[in-house]
């Protein structure tokens, strides 16, 4: 049974609005603000990585190491990829998509950590089956770019099946596999990434951040 659970946020309004009114008080570790609450007979560590890849697996491995959690949990916001008709889903797959060869005429990709040689193959990362909470799922891809640039996006739609984009969770879903540990995602969209990515990003923020929040909370009770 899972009782410990660590979240990890890219950004601080994603983490604010998880359980908002407990735990108030977070410890400084390791250059992270850790804030620890008690619900639904689960101890919860939430913690805000920064933006980025390597943030987010320091993040991960911190969680592991300092509290001994069971499982990890990246919430917060993404970018939509497609026209998909949905504003916060389960994440059941995540891919890295900036990693790999670029070549004279593509970029390749490959399997995060596998050798970007030879014949491109992609494996991701499965996340652990967890309760349906009513959201439609999805395949993430991770990417340490913020996708403004509508093209780019089809072109990792088309690469790698993904239907929304972020920075965190893909580093987050490795880590905890080289961990031996469980991971889930609860994303809700923030921009289309395209070209006005950042000013709808800045402007939905807080509201694609409470989705995210309320599902995530949804998600633990019922584990």
């Amino acid at each position: 049974m899972i009782e410990r659970i660590g979240i990890i946020t890219g950004v601080d309004a994603e983490a604010a609005v998880l359980f908002s009114g407990q735990g108030a008080h977070g410890e400084p570790l390791h250059g992270f603000l850790v804030r620890q609450v008690r619900f639904a007979g689960k101890d919860i560590v939430i913690t805000c990585s920064g933006i980025g890849k390597v943030n987010a697996a320091m993040a991960a491995m911190m969680l592991v190491d300092h509290y001994d959690v069971q499982m990890l949990v990246v919430v917060g916001t993404a970018g939509k990829l497609t026209n998909v008709d949905a504003d916060c889903f389960q994440i059941v797959e995540a891919v890295q998509g900036d990693y790999g060869a670029a070549r004279h005429d593509h970029f390749a990709h490959y399997s995060a950590g596998a050798w970007p040689i030879g014949e491109e193959h992609i494996e991701a990362f499965r996340a652990k089956a967890t309760p349906d909470i009513g959201l439609p799922k999805a395949r993430i891809i991770t990417s340490d770019a913020f996708i403004e640039n509508p093209d780019l996006g089809r072109r990792l739609h088309d690469a790698l099946g993904g239907d929304i984009v972020d920075m965190e969770t893909a580093a987050v879903a490795q880590a905890a596999v080289r961990m031996d540990l469980p991971w889930a995602a609860i994303k809700a969209t923030s921009d289309n990434a395209g070209g006005a990515s950042s000013g709808d990003f800045q402007s939905n923020l807080k509201r694609a951040a409470k989705r995210a929040a309320d599902a995530t909370e949804r998600m633990i009770a019922a584990l």
